[in-house]
């Protein structure tokens, strides 16, 4: 954080005199990335599968989570439709999703509604996040946004993020924050108002906040602060009314699903590919040893180019030896073998495929195997091997 001086001139005695006026605070980060970084820090290291973000706005929140790869179920509620569609187009998958797919399945969608309606389909979430949302809110909503998010949808945890009003005198010319804003608490009252909160649904409270302020003025806390409330018990609770699971009120303007390997086609793709290039790797480095074999060099010029070492990644020491203990690569006349338990040996394919039986079966009507469907079959030589 930094701060800067605005000067103005005034007249003294007949010469103009520059003198301080007023200071802007600026925040490094911003203080809006700041909040949307507490969020991202907290999906780290708790890893909720389903998320939904209350007064989503832009989506700007919802495009940073998207991107980790626990998360199963983005949704964003937010009462401007039209900011919602305008911003929908911004979440999809983009080509590089598709080449490189994510481990799990990822839907992301898009309500239109209020954060104080009920709608079964945020039942059974991890986490719910309301940034910077409670104090749009008038009083007649504020009071049924608890019943709501804290009693209704229930989840594991939910971030509430809000205005520190004691650091507004800090800002110049501030009353409020934001036309909009219907109220600014300060520390008290905000605390006054979770502990609250959370003694009656049944949920804890820590508090915290970002945007720190200048030195010398830390005693009017973060500029906003943060409630981290986790309901006792750790699970999120779905209701048992039947009639409540079919409570869809809000209006869905945007939804999306990304590739994932739990996905038949993309799996499948991955693997051969994966298998293709181990393949080419081992039979690019098997190929200077068989022509030493058969005295193909001997007849050459020394500046007689031959293929190079290749460069592939680094194993450790015990990747090193399940791979130096597993069937090596063999020749048989032009016919270049891979045993299947070698390529699963490599640890991205170890991590793609549980056994040879699998591996066998998604790759077998896309890559030549031997008869007995134990070994991956290329030819040993190429056109481009000619060339050397």
């Amino acid at each position: 954080m930094e701060e800067n001086k605005l000067q103005c001139s005034s007249v003294v005695d007949g010469n103009f005199e520059e003198v301080p006026r007023e200071t802007v605070i600026q925040f490094k980060p911003p203080l809006y990335r700041q909040r949307y970084q507490f969020v991202k820090n907290l999906v780290e290291q708790h890893e909720p599968k389903k998320v939904a973000d209350l007064g989503c706005g832009d989506t700007s929140l919802l495009r940073l989570l998207k991107v980790n790869p626990c998360i199963e179920l983005l949704v964003g509620v937010d009462i401007n439709e039209d900011k919602l569609r305008w911003r929908g187009d911004t979440l999809a998958p983009f080509m590089g999703d598709f080449l490189k797919p994510r481990d799990l399945n990822l839907t992301i969608t898009l309500y239109h509604g209020s954060v104080v309606e009920r709608d079964s389909r945020l039942l059974g979430f991890d986490l719910i996040t309301c940034i910077e949302l409670i104090e749009h809110l008038d009083s007649g909503d504020l009071a049924r946004f608890p019943e709501v998010v804290f009693g209704y949808l229930s989840p594991s945890m939910i971030v509430i993020s809000t205005p520190n009003s004691e650091f507004n005198p800090l800002f110049p010319s501030v009353t409020l924050r934001d036309s909009d804003h219907k109220f600014e608490w300060t520390r008290m009252e905000f605390q006054t108002w979770a502990l609250y909160v959370a003694n009656r649904y049944d949920y804890s409270v820590e508090f915290t906040g970002v945007g720190e302020p200048p030195a010398g003025a830390e005693n009017v806390g973060y500029c906003t602060q943060i409630g981290i409330f986790r309901k006792n018990g750790g699970k999120a609770m779905e209701s048992c009314v039947s009639e409540q699971h079919d409570q869809h009120v809000y209006k869905a303007v945007f939804t999306t699903s990304y590739p994932s390997l739990q996905q038949e086609r993309f799996f499948k793709l991955v693997l051969v590919n994966e298998v293709s290039q181990q393949v080419e790797s081992l039979r690019v480095s098997h190929l200077p040893r068989q022509k030493k074999q058969d005295g193909e060099w001997g007849d050459k010029p020394k500046d007689s180019k031959a293929p190079g070492p290749c460069f592939g990644p680094v194993f450790t020491e015990i990747e090193k030896a399940k791979i130096e203990n597993s069937p090596k690569p063999f020749c048989v006349g032009d016919k270049f073998f891979v045993p299947l338990q070698r390529l699963l040996a490599y640890p991205k394919l170890n991590r793609l495929c549980a056994n040879e039986e699998m591996m066998r079966s998604v790759i077998a009507d896309s890559i030549p195997l031997s008869s007995d469907g134990s070994a991956v079959v290329a030819d040993l030589r190429d056109y481009f091997d000619e060339q050397f």
